[in-house]
C-alpha cells in the first residue's frame, strides 16, 4: 500500500484550489470596496465623535467661566433722552438688565477692547434691550419711568412739557396785532406715507397730533419736532355709538384705576407732546364722574388739553379751571369742504381775535391746508401754534370766572 507524503497532498490541494480560483488563466477578483473600507471607516467614525466632545468641552469652558466685568447703575430718566450711538468698531460688549424698583436700569460691559473685525463686538440698544423705543425728542427732566415706559411729568424745577415742548410763537412786523389762527392735523403716525408728506409740507407753525397705535412712533414724533412741529397726543375715548376705536380707549363705564392705566399706556407710546387732545369721546367727555379723573392726571403732569370740538355735550371746558388745567376747544372741523371751513376760521379769527381749526390728515387736507398757509399772511393773517391759542383761550375762561 503505497505511502503519501502529507507535503505532497497539501500542495496538491493549493494547486486544485488555485485552478478552481483562476479558471483559464484569470486572476481572481479582489474584494468589494466596502470591504476594504470598512476599517478606515470605524476608525474615521471614532475620531468624529472625539472631536465632537473636546469642541463640547470647550464651549461648556467658555460659557461658564467667569470673566472680569464692572458694573454701573444708570437712571433710565438719562437713557431715555439720548438717542442710541452709531455702533464703533472698539465699542465694549454691554448688557442691560431690566429696571429695579426705583426705576434704574443695570449695564453691564466687559471693558474689553474691540474684538477682531470678523467676529465684531456685540452691541446691544439700551432702550431695545429695556423693550421700550428710544425717546429721540424728549427732555430728561420731563420723564417719569414706568412699566409702559417714559411718562411726562413736572420736572423738580418746575419746568412742564406744556411749556418746554411748545413752538414758540412771536410776532413779526407783519403780523403784529394780526388775527392768529392755528391749526391742528391729526390721526398722524398711522400711514406712512402721509404721516411724512404732513412733516415735510406743511408749515411749522401747524401743530401735528399723532395716534398712539402707529409703529415707530418715538422715531417719527421725533422727526415731525425736529422739522419745528408743536406734536400732541391723541387720546381715543369712548364714543356716543360704534365700537371702540382700538386698546386702551378711555371709557364712561370703566374705573377710575382702569382708565388711569389706559391712559398711562397711552401717554407712555412716545415723548415730547406738549398736551392731550381727544380722538372721538362723546360719551366719556359728557360723563363728568370718568372724565374729571383724566383731566386732573392730564394736569398733574404738566400738560394741555385740546377738545376737538365735535361733541357739544363734553364738560371739559367748565371742568377744566377747577382742575388748574389749561384747555381749548376748537372752533371749526375741516372736513368735506375744507377750503370752506378754512374760510369760516379766517371770519371768526376777523370777529375774536384767534380761532382754532382741527383736521385729519387725509392726503386731500394736508394739500389743501399747505396751499391755503402760504398765502395766510398776506390775507392779513398769523398762523400760530396750538399751544398758543390754548393758552390764551384758558386765559380768557379763568379771568371771566373770576
Amino acid at each position: 500500500m503505497p505511502v503519501r507524503d502529507s507535503r505532497g497532498a497539501r500542495a496538491g490541494a493549493e494547486r486544485l484550489r488555485d485552478e478552481l480560483n483562476e479558471p483559464l488563466g484569470r486572476a481572481p477578483k479582489p474584494p468589494p470596496a466596502s470591504v476594504r473600507l470598512a476599517p478606515l471607516a470605524r476608525w474615521g467614525g471614532r475620531l468624529v465623535v472625539a472631536a465632537l466632545v473636546v469642541g463640547a468641552g470647550a464651549l461648556y469652558w467658555r460659557v461658564t467661566t467667569p470673566r472680569p466685568t464692572n458694573v454701573a447703575t444708570i437712571p433710565f430718566s438719562a437713557i431715555a433722552t439720548v438717542a442710541p450711538a452709531a455702533p464703533a468698531a472698539s465699542a465694549p460688549v454691554v448688557k442691560v438688565f431690566p429696571p429695579q424698583a426705583n426705576g434704574a436700569v443695570s449695564v453691564v460691559s466687559n471693558g474689553a477692547p474691540a474684538a477682531p473685525a470678523a467676529n465684531g463686538p456685540e452691541i446691544i440698544d439700551v432702550a431695545q434691550a429695556l423693550g421700550r423705543q428710544p425717546a429721540a425728542a424728549g427732555d430728561g427732566r420731563l420723564i417719569e419711568a414706568s412699566k409702559y415706559g417714559p411718562l411726562p411729568r413736572i420736572a423738580a424745577d418746575g419746568a412742564r412739557p406744556s411749556q418746554v415742548y411748545a413752538r414758540p410763537f412771536a410776532e413779526t412786523a407783519i403780523t403784529r396785532g394780526a388775527p392768529r389762527i392755528a391749526v391742528f392735523v391729526g390721526g398722524l403716525g398711522l400711514d406712512p406715507e402721509t404721516t411724512a408728506t404732513a412733516i415735510s409740507r406743511l408749515p411749522a407753525n401747524v401743530s401735528l397730533g399723532f395716534a398712539p397705535y402707529g409703529l415707530d412712533l418715538s422715531r417719527i414724533a421725533a422727526r415731525a419736532r425736529g422739522a419745528g412741529h408743536e406734536i400732541w397726543l391723541q387720546a381715543p375715548m369712548e364714543g356716543v355709538a360704534g365700537p371702540a376705536p382700538g386698546p386702551h380707549t378711555l371709557n364712561a363705564k370703566a374705573s377710575e384705576a382702569k382708565n388711569q392705566d389706559s391712559l398711562h399706556w397711552l401717554m407712555g407710546r412716545f415723548v415730547g407732546y406738549v398736551g392731550i387732545s381727544n380722538y372721538l369721546g362723546g360719551k366719556f367727555t359728557a360723563d363728568p364722574t370718568a372724565v374729571s379723573p383724566v383731566l386732573a392726571e392730564i394736569a398733574r403732569r404738566g400738560l394741555i388739553y385740546l377738545d376737538d370740538g365735535s361733541s357739544a355735550l363734553s364738560k371739559v371746558g367748565d371742568l377744566a379751571p377747577g382742575l388748574n388745567l389749561k384747555a381749548g376747544c376748537a372752533d371749526v372741523i375741516a372736513e368735506g369742504d375744507i377750503d370752506g371751513a378754512l374760510a369760516r376760521a379766517e371770519d371768526i379769527a376777523r370777529r375774536r381775535g384767534a380761532a382754532i381749526v382741527v383736521a385729519n390728515a387725509l392726503p386731500l387736507t394736508v394739500d389743501h391746508v399747505a396751499r391755503w398757509a402760504s398765502g395766510l399772511e398776506n390775507r392779513g393773517f398769523a398762523l400760530a401754534p396750538v399751544s398758543a391759542l390754548v393758552s390764551a383761550q384758558s386765559e380768557r375762561t379763568a379771568g371771566a370766572s373770576r
